[in-house]
């Protein structure tokens, strides 16, 4: 059944309501992973509950070595903890989309010189969600999220929003969710450091690798002086 909690303004805490009300052992639910250190916490939380295959479809990271290296570090995190079999989890899933940037430029047409943060951003969440929902539509999954909002960086409200207009329109729950809460950054800091995972410093897009190096070059001045 399709589940709506728009009215809570604590996405982590709808989302442990979510979870309060699960009535099978096997609910499937489709995850949108960005990269491994984004994913740890979120799997080691929602394995617990889920059937999970994570989704990993990230049209914004513009170069296919960029791309290949933290998809390969996706499998390799999911492989480490299929491999530890802990009681009371559930093995974990990997799919793949398509390496298609040309569909991020398009939805970031006109907004190249946008903030991160912005509308540029908000068009690229979209974008992946999208394609989660349908797939999560196609596979009948019961619920779909992603690992977005466990990001300081991403803008949680604007994640759910997006989540639960496409919920309604592919008819699939969202899953909502803030999982930067109750410490799940820093965890996923800390199990990023104990599995070795590779941790890069802007989301993928070329707009972002920009804003970074200018950011650093300033940086890099200002302790020269």
């Amino acid at each position: 059944m399709l589940r709506s909690y728009e009215g809570y303004m604590n996405y982590q805490i709808a989302c442990e309501k979510i979870i309060a009300g699960l009535n099978s052992e096997n609910n499937r639910l489709l995850l949108h992973s960005c990269c491994a250190p984004c994913s740890s916490y979120v799997l080691v939380y929602l394995r617990k509950y889920f059937r999970i295959t994570v989704f990993y479809y990230n049209p914004n990271i513009s170069f296919l070595e960029e791309y290949r290296r933290r998809a390969e570090e996706q499998k390799r995190f999911i492989d480490e903890l299929n491999q530890k079999k802990e009681e009371g989890t559930y093995p974990i899933d990997y799919v793949e989309g398509d390496f298609e940037p040309d569909c991020f430029f398009e939805v970031a047409k006109g907004l190249e010189k946008e903030r991160e943060g912005g509308e540029r951003c908000f068009r690229c969440y979209e974008l992946r969600l999208r394609k989660t929902a349908e797939y999560a539509k196609r596979n009948q999954y019961d619920f779909f999220t992603t690992t977005l909002s466990i990001s300081p960086l991403k803008a949680a409200a604007k994640l759910n929003e997006i989540g639960v207009a496409l919920s309604k329109e592919y008819g699939v729950s969202y899953l909502l969710s803030d999982f930067k809460k109750k410490n799940g950054y820093k965890m996923s800091v800390e199990l990023s450091k104990e599995h070795n995972l590779y941790r890069q410093d802007y989301c993928g897009c070329v707009y972002s690798r920009e804003e970074r190096r200018l950011a650093k070059q300033q940086m890099d001045s200002k302790n020269e002086v």
